[in-house]
Formats: structure tokens, C-alpha cells, sequence
């Protein structure tokens, strides 16, 4: 399953700073430690900054569910930047964009956000809670209040501003201190001395007490535990608490009882104190009890069998439950003994190396790899040729002048092999247009980045992988470094060829588009150049009569794909020069073909001869054609959909999305023939942008550089 953790990080990321401020953060080793629970569980997972781009980063992670794919989900540990009901924000827009989630709902978070509210459902349904005052200002009359009493803010967590007064000064200073500190309504609540207990809660339907947990004070029953001790000095956890089983069980049942009375779901911790002559009071609940290790939560947890990886996936799989009727989460297959997966270690694998992957790959972005840029092709070449030489791979090298060498990688010591990966270098980007790499939290951008480079970065993150699951030797991988792709091929397609008939199957590591497509078909490409002279100087009416020419019959060859869906013909390059006085006109146009089977091509080529023919009989202006076939329409064949198959299972596995697709562009992967197995667009999710320039969605590095891997292993 899909599951994108949310946190808070970069508060920054909002419009403004207004309202009150978030003071409750969770520690990066916790989220993390969180992310790694759901990975060895076989999800997919996704670490999300929880700001003003979480809804695009969410849509780039977990898109749009098509019919028969399995809904992802959310597990929840952002507090909130600012503002009022901060627990809410995350909730309530996870609500509007039709995406579950683990933990309460906003108007459950809100109503034990807000103690007072807390306090009041709480005695409406005869639960024990003590007395309490709410005040506005320090100015406020209290001789209403019967001392000691304990001072906080009415909507806060973790201890903020806690502090215990025993008279009308003291009462009145501390009030003033959480009005202006904490932007709030002070809550007043009469101190209960004795002991600190709280007792955790996982489920729904039913919901499971955790053993009873008490705050060790030492004996003191006058002491507290602020933020401090949470943070600097947390005071000592006994759990199962010292107290007999009649009160344990009535601490539980009535922590149950105060979950259910403001609707919460999923999982929470309910602070109690215990009086001197053994009376429960019910303090209040934090809907999104803290699991940081150290914590009331996960200590008491683990006293009621969940070690922190179970206590993580238990409560993915209550909310699962609750959204999807007795629906746990599917992941990778676990064993039966419960050890980790080879697919979750690999995934895990792949993820803690991501910062090496992104380091190769903007060593690759940024280098030119212009088509003619001999040295920056062959300086690219050397980086990714050290890459695989740790990994066991040999080379051959096919030497190019005009273009940089063709390189052949193999790791078997025969000459068949079971994979040939089909991956260009080089592009049609210039010097002066190139981009270099350019880092955002969920996108990665640069040329190349996306049609070639990322999957070069994938494909030896995958081999790694590979190599790390001892399984690399098993395998025969054959990968050919194409120099030419931007020429279709000129120096490559022989070699192409060659190395296609020693393999079973061809794949090439393109980008995909945001759907996340492979590419089973594309179209082929033609190239032609109209050209077009004036003859007949003698009248200056015969300039405008060859422009007008030209331009008409242009316009014919692109009219020929009008209305058809199946093949494009576009002009481009087009350049005219003409002048009445001097009596001169000519021009040329390139003219561009993109069609899906040979035939078309064929039909094509004899509609335009059939246009030219008119012209030769014109004695004003003189227009000739000249050109053909680049590379040939790749078509969907039987064992390409086979290939396909196999990797839409693997995908289904791992949570990852495919689906098929025809790209109108064409590819060194063209000229392979028909019959063989092929599949390209194994790279990155990404697209071009408007500016010519790259981009690649950050996570799809990860998705499917074990897709690539585990495609590879499955030689079946």
C-alpha cells in the first residue's frame, strides 16, 4: 500500500505568519523511525512536509485511484504550523481531497484540542474530571476559585505553560502569561494532588486499553510534569502501574468511555490523576499521542506486546479497517515468521542510498551532453562506466569521431543475456540552452533529467540493489550506452541490432509520463526537406508567385494527417528569402512525419510525390523534396504485452502505478524488431516543461528503481 507520512518541518511554507504559532514538533529520528516500521511492512512509503505544497505533493505521490487499484493512505503526524485547532488543518484538508487517514477527525482533534469543551462533554456524560474556571484577561474577578490550582492554556499539548498557583497573585501572573504567550483563554483547573497515570488507547471496534501507565513523582503529590522533564528530564515510567487491578480496570474503562464521548478513532493517551483517597479524575486526551520512542504511548505499547514496528502498522491497519470494512493494508508478502521481505529490504535499500542516486545523477545533469559534445558524452560515459565496473560489469567500446562512444556493459561471461537495457546519452540541447541540475523537496529538474539521465540514475540504483540481494551474479544484464539517439541512431543501429538478437528481452529506461505509463508502441520518424527556387526572373509578380507556392504546397503535405489521430506531419526550420527588386526568391522547410506502420509511411510518401508532380511543369519557380525513413514505427506485439503483464504484477506488488502507453516520439529502441519483447519508459515520472527544460518527480527514483530491480531478478 501506498502510505504518505505527513510531519511538519519547513513552517516557513505558509502565506503569511499570523496566529498563534506551533510549538509542538516531532523529532526527525521519530519520523523516520516511523517511515522505516511501514517499509519493513512492505509499503510504499513517502516522507511529506505537511505545508502550503502538500496537496500537489500528494497528488504527484498518491494520484487519482482508477477503478481496481488500491486507495492509499495517510498516517498522520502533523501537529500543525499555526492558527487555531492546528491538529485539525492536515485532517480536514486530507477530507476534502477524498484521501483516508490515520487518527481522529478535525471535529474529534478539536473538541480534545480544547480542554474546556473536553471537560464539559465529558461531565455532561458523568465522567470525572475536576473543577475548572476559564478566564480571559488577568483582570478577571476570581474569587470563584478554591486553591490549589493548576494553570494551562485551553488548547494546547504536551504540557505547554503548565503551572500550579495557591493564590489570587500568583493565579492573576499566571494568567496574564498564557494570554500573551499562547494568544488563548487560560484554563484554570483545580490541582488534584496524588499520583499521574494515563492510559493508552489503540482500535476502534472495540478499542484496546494499553496496561496502565503511572508517571513516576516520587513520592511528591504536589509534583507535575511539565514540558521540561518531557523534553530535558522525563521523569521515570512504571508500567503496569503499582495500583490494583480493580482501579487499573477502572482507569481503563473509563479512559475508553471519554474516547467515545468526543468521537475520536484510531489511537489516543487519556491523563488521569489519582487523589490521595484513590478517586479518578480524567485530566484530558491527546488525539495524537506522541510516538516518540521515550513517550507515555509506545512504553505502554510495548508493555501490551506491540514493539514499535507492530504498535506503527497496528495503527495503519485499525484505520485501514475502519475505512475499508475488515480490509487490513496489502504490502509486500510477509512470511509467515515475520521477518523482513527481500523486496522490503531492497526498497529500504534503495531509499537510504537515495542521497547518493541524487548526488550521480547531478553529476550527469550537469554535464552537456550535447549530440556533438564529444568530451562531455564520453566524460558522462566514464562516470556511470565507474558505477557499473564496482558492480561487475565489463565493457566494450565502439569508437565514434563525430558523436561519443557507443558502450557495450555486460556482467555474464557469455554472450546471451536475459536483459538488454537500451539507454541514450546524448541530446539536442546546446551549450547555451542546457540546464543544470535544480533540487526541490519533490521535484528534481535539468536537462536530460527526465528522458535519459534519471534513468540512468534508476538503472544503477537498481543493480545495486540487485547486488545488495545477493542476486546481481544470478543474473545476465547486457546494458548498451547509445551516443547517437539524437542523430536516430546513425552510428548505433547496427550495433542495436546485434546485441538485441543475444538477449530475451529489451527494455530502455525513458521517462515516464505522470500517469505513470510505459511505453509499448512508438512512432516512427521521417525527415524530409522541401526546397523551392524562383526560375524566371523577368517579372517581379513571379517572387510572390513562388512564395505563394511554397506555402500552398507546405500546406498540402501537412493537410495529408488532417483529421487522423494515428500520424502527424509538422513543419519546422522553415526559412524564405525573397526580394522584388533584385528579383529573387527561394526557401526550404524541414518536414517532419510521425506514423505507426510502414504502410502509412508508404501512403504517405506517394500522396506527397502525387502534390510534387504538379510543380515540374512550372517554368516561374523550381520545388524539390528529398529525405525518408529514420527510424521505424515500434508497434505493441504479442510478447511485448506478455512483458508488460509481468511488470504490471510486479508493480501491483509494490504499489507502484503503470499503465500503457504509445508515444509519439521516436527512439533508439525503434529499430529492435517487432517480434521481440520490448518495453521502454522504465525511467522516472516526469515531463518536459515549457522552457525545453526537465523535470522528474523526487519519489518516482525510488518506486522505480526497485521496480527496475525486481523486474531484472524475475528471469522467469
Amino acid at each position: 500500500m501506498k502510505v504518505a507520512l505527513i510531519y511538519n518541518k519547513d513552517i516557513s511554507g505558509v502565506i503569511n505568519t499570523f496566529g498563534m504559532q506551533n510549538k509542538e514538533f516531532y523529532n526527525e529520528k521519530t519520523v523516520k523511525k516511523v517511515a522505516e516500521s511501514l517499509e519493513k511492512a512492505g509499503h510504499n512509503v513517502a516522507v511529506l512536509d505537511g505545508n502550503k505544497q502538500i496537496i500537489e505533493r500528494l497528488e504527484n505521490f498518491m494520484p487519482r485511484v482508477n477503478q481496481g487499484e488500491q486507495m492509499g493512505m495517510i498516517f498522520n503526524m502533523a501537529y500543525g504550523i499555526q492558527g487555531e485547532s492546528r491538529y485539525t488543518h492536515i485532517p480536514s484538508m486530507l477530507e476534502m481531497l477524498g484521501l483516508p487517514y490515520v487518527g481522529s477527525s478535525p471535529s474529534g482533534h478539536a473538541l480534545a484540542l480544547d480542554k474546556v469543551l473536553t471537560k464539559i462533554i465529558w461531565k455532561n456524560n458523568g465522567l470525572p474530571t475536576p473543577d475548572f474556571w476559564v478566564f480571559n484577561n488577568h483582570d478577571e474577578d476570581m474569587s470563584s476559585v478554591k486553591f490549589p490550582v493548576i494553570v494551562k492554556p485551553k488548547m494546547e499539548s504536551v504540557s505547554f505553560g503548565l503551572k500550579v498557583v495557591y493564590n489570587q497573585d500568583d493565579l492573576r501572573e499566571a494568567v496574564h502569561f498564557i494570554v500573551t504567550e499562547f494568544s488563548q483563554q487560560a484554563l484554570v483547573e483545580q490541582f488534584i494532588r496524588g499520583r499521574e497515570f494515563c492510559v493508552g488507547l489503540i482500535g476502534n471496534s472495540p478499542v484496546e486499553p494499553f496496561p496502565v501507565l503511572e508517571i513516576d513523582l516520587e513520592g511528591d503529590p504536589d509534583a507535575i510534569q511539565t514540558v521540561d522533564d518531557k523534553k530535558h528530564t522525563p521523569k521515570k515510567k512504571v508500567c503496569p502501574a503499582h495500583i490494583s487491578d480493580e482501579l487499573a480496570e477502572k482507569m481503563q474503562k473509563l479512559s475508553i468511555e471519554a474516547f467515545k464521548s468526543l468521537n475520536l478513532r484510531d489511537f489516543s493517551r487519556v491523563d488521569i490523576r489519582l487523589d490521595e483517597d484513590d478517586n479518578i479524575y480524567l485530566l484530558e486526551i491527546n488525539s495524537m499521542a506522541s510516538l516518540g520512542e521515550t513517550g507515555s504511548y509506545p512504553t505502554a505499547a510495548k508493555v501490551a506486546g506491540y514493539d514499535f514496528e507492530s504498535l506503527v502498522n497496528k495503527m495503519l491497519d485499525v484505520a485501514s479497517v475502519r475505512y475499508f470494512t475488515n480490509t487490513l493494508p496489502q504490502a509486500d508478502n510477509q512470511p509467515a515468521n515475520g521477518r523482513t521481505t527481500q523486496t522490503s529490504r531492497m526498497r529500504t535499500f534503495i531509499k537510504t542510498r537515495q542521497q547518493r542516486t541524487e548526488k550521480l545523477l547531478q553529476q550527469l545533469v550537469d554535464t552537456d551532453t550535447y549530440v556533438r559534445n564529444v568530451e562531455g558524452v564520453n566524460y558522462c560515459s566514464g562516470l556511470i562506466s565507474s558505477e557499473l565496473s564496482q558492480l561487475g560489469f565489463t565493457q566494450e567500446i565502439y569508437p565514434q569521431l563525430e558523436v561519443g562512444n557507443i558502450l557495450y556493459f555486460s556482467n555474464s561471461f557469455n554472450q546471451e543475456v536475459d536483459y538488454l537495457i537500451i539507454q541514450p546519452l546524448d541530446n539536442r540541447i546546446k551549450l547555451a540552452q542546457h540546464e543544470n541540475y535544480h533540487e526541490q523537496e519533490q521535484y528534481l529538474e535539468g536537462t536530460g533529467v527526465w528522458e535519459s539521465k534519471g534513468g540512468v540514475a534508476i538503472l544503477i540504483s537498481a543493480l545495486q540493489a540487485l547486488k545488495f540481494s545477493r542476486n546481481l551474479k544470478k543474473l545476465n544484464i547486457g546494458i548498451l550506452l547509445v551516443t547517437d539517439s539524437s542523430i536516430d541512431g546513425r552510428y548505433s543501429k547496427a550495433i542495436i541490432q546485434q546485441k538485441a538478437e543475444l538477449a530475451k528481452a529489451v527494455i530502455s529506461l525513458s521517462g515516464a509520463s505522470k500517469k505513470g505509463g510505459l511505453i509499448l508502441s512508438r512512432s516512427g520518424s521521417a525527415m524530409y526537406r522541401l526546397e523551392t527556387k524562383m526560375l524566371k526572373k523577368d517579372n517581379p509578380e513571379n517572387v510572390s508567385l513562388t512564395a505563394m507556392n511554397f506555402n500552398k504546397t507546405l500546406a498540402a503535405i501537412c493537410d495529408i494527417s488532417q483529421n487522423d489521430n494515428k500520424n502527424i506531419i509538422a513543419p519546422f526550420d522553415i526559412q524564405y528569402k525573397s526580394n522584388i527588386f533584385k528579383k529573387y526568391a527561394y526557401g526550404s522547410a524541414g518536414i517532419s512525419v510521425r506514423y505507426n506502420s510502414p504502410e502509412v509511411l508508404d501512403e504517405i510518401e506517394q500522396k506527397i510525390k502525387k502534390i510534387l508532380a504538379t510543380q515540374k511543369r512550372s517554368k516561374i519557380y523550381q520545388v524539390k523534396i528529398e529525405g525518408g525513413l529514420k527510424r521505424p514505427a515500434m508497434s505493441v506485439s504479442d510478447t511485448s504485452k506478455k512483458l508488460y503483464n509481468k511488470v504490471s504484477k510486479l508493480a501491483k506488488q509494490i504499489d507502484v502505478r503503470i499503465g500503457e502507453e504509445h508515444r509519439w516520439s521516436s527512439a533508439d529502441i525503434c529499430h529492435i524488431k517487432k517480434d521481440m519483447p520490448i518495453i521502454d519508459g522504465l525511467g522516472p515520472v516526469g515531463e518536459y516543461l515549457p522552457s525545453d527544460n526537465e523535470r522528474i518527480i523526487r519519489h518516482s527514483l525510488i518506486e522505480r528503481a526497485l521496480l527496475v530491480a525486481l523486474l531484472l531478478k524475475d528471469t522467469k
